[in-house]
């Protein structure tokens, strides 16, 4: 890949699951990726598995005043990205929303909608200065439809599309902020909260990332505040 081909890219949330399915595809397409997870065990253990080595940080998302420091710091090392991968979030055991403890709805709330927040917060306006750049940030199905038991995540993954599509319309030429649903895919958070036979049934990471790399490197300003599906099994 020439240089005028390479794009950089940052991942939050890289350490299991889709986070780090991308930047294993990534890293292997040859683009500069840069990423971040809040446990040093696990983000070391992405770094080691790599070569070359993607660019991990310990950055809690929530943490507003990390986040911004490492935001400098990577504008400071790489320029600003060509494309900001919000991916990192949780999902909460299925019960009826009065069931749900009001910790475990917090915590969703939070790391779901503040943490993607906080991070196109510091990120943005370096894109914005450079004239280009794009957003994805990872909804779901259920950010487009309610289902029973999920009252936390369903509610989040509406705003990340809420929000998306607002800073989308705040954005000036050249940018994009996109709401982007990865589909349905067999990761570890699938076989907690929905169990192992459903899990069973899905595309592993890795083949979404064969799907969604691609995908996500083609998606222009033009995809501005849309709302995108990635369907690993087509």
């Amino acid at each position: 890949m020439s240089d005028a081909d390479s794009r950089t890219i940052v991942i939050t949330g890289v350490t299991r699951g889709l986070g780090r399915a991308l930047v294993e595809k990534f890293t292997a397409l040859g683009h500069t990726v840069i990423g971040c997870g809040r446990k040093f065990e696990a983000v070391e253990a992405v770094r080691r598995a790599l070569d070359p080595d993607p660019y991990l940080s310990i950055v809690d998302v929530l943490d507003a005043e990390s986040v911004q420091a490492w935001a400098l710091d990577v504008q400071d090392r790489f320029g600003s990205p060509d494309f900001l991968i919000n991916n990192a979030g949780i999902a909460h055991a299925g019960v009826p929303f009065w069931e749900l403890a009001k910790a475990d709805f917090d915590a969703v709330i939070d790391i779901n909608v503040k943490g993607p927040a906080n991070v196109m917060r510091a990120f943005l306006p370096g894109m914005i200065a450079r004239g280009s750049g794009i957003v994805v940030n990872l909804s779901s199905g259920v950010g487009r439809f309610a289902v029973e038991h999920y009252a936390a995540y369903v509610a989040s993954k509406y705003a990340v599309e809420g929000l998306s599509k607002a800073v989308a319309k705040d954005l000036p030429a050249g940018l994009a902020c996109i709401p982007l649903s990865p589909g349905v895919v067999d990761t570890d958070m699938l076989r907690d909260h929905w169990g192992e036979e459903r899990s069973g049934q899905e595309a592993s990471p890795a083949a979404w990332a064969e799907v969604a790399a691609p995908y996500i490197l083609g998606l222009t300003a033009a995809d501005n505040g849309e709302s995108l599906r990635i369907s690993p099994g087509a």
